[in-house]
């Protein structure tokens, strides 16, 4: 194959996988049908099998790129708050994660919620369950950096955080109810923050989605 050519055949790859890993956010790993994926990185499904050797291997890579995503942006903000007078990195990503924006916005979001469901549904040693498994580890680490004083460093600790941050975006995007959703958010944020919302206010404000 041209060398060209196989630098186009690399770039609408990655194509499908950055637009996949923001349908399986959206809609959940089951729901996404092959065409769908190659139709929203603006692609025919017809080949597909040029690039990925299974519809799995495309959710698994898909996944694995949006955890590294949500890494990268963990890392940021551990590289922004390192030297500042202003809120730690544990609390600046926390107010991101526990916010309303984030919540509203799961497509660009935090891949262990979107996809906790699929991945315990599906087999042992799948391609799916493999890379949910990695991509949690990998975030439990990014918490352990970003841990301040007090909260310790502790793997347990991290993971204890890092399942209230991912069951509380579950549940506050079940509820039918916005007052109960918000309240999951501000408990959360106030049980995981050194510095707990005033009584009455809200501890979570609109941010960018992590």
């Amino acid at each position: 194959m041209p060398r060209m050519s196989r630098e186009v055949a690399e770039q609408h790859r990655q194509q499908v996988i950055q637009s996949t890993s923001r349908l399986i956010r959206e809609k959940g790993a089951v729901g996404v049908t092959v065409p769908e994926a190659m139709a929203s990185a603006g692609l025919t499904h017809g080949g597909f099998y040029r690039h990925f050797t299974s519809k799995d291997d495309l959710l698994a890579q898909a996944l694995t790129a949006a955890f590294a995503e949500r890494r990268t942006a963990m890392d940021q903000i551990t590289e922004e708050h390192s030297e500042t007078d202003g809120p730690s990195a544990r609390t600046a990503f926390l107010t991101m994660y526990l916010s309303e924006l984030h919540r509203d916005h799961p497509a660009d979001g935090c891949p262990a919620a979107a996809v906790a469901a699929d991945a315990a549904r599906s087999e042992p040693n799948t391609p799916l369950r493999t890379a949910f498994t990695a991509g949690l580890r990998d975030l439990a680490a990014g918490l352990r950096q970003m841990d301040d004083p007090g909260h310790g460093s502790a793997e347990d600790a991290a993971l204890a955080d890092l399942a209230l941050l991912v069951g509380t975006l579950l549940l506050s995007r079940a509820c039918d109810d916005e007052a109960l959703s918000r309240a999951f958010l501000k408990a959360a944020h106030n049980r995981l923050n050194e510095h707990p919302a005033p009584a009455g206010e809200s501890s979570v404000t609109p941010a960018p989605a992590v």
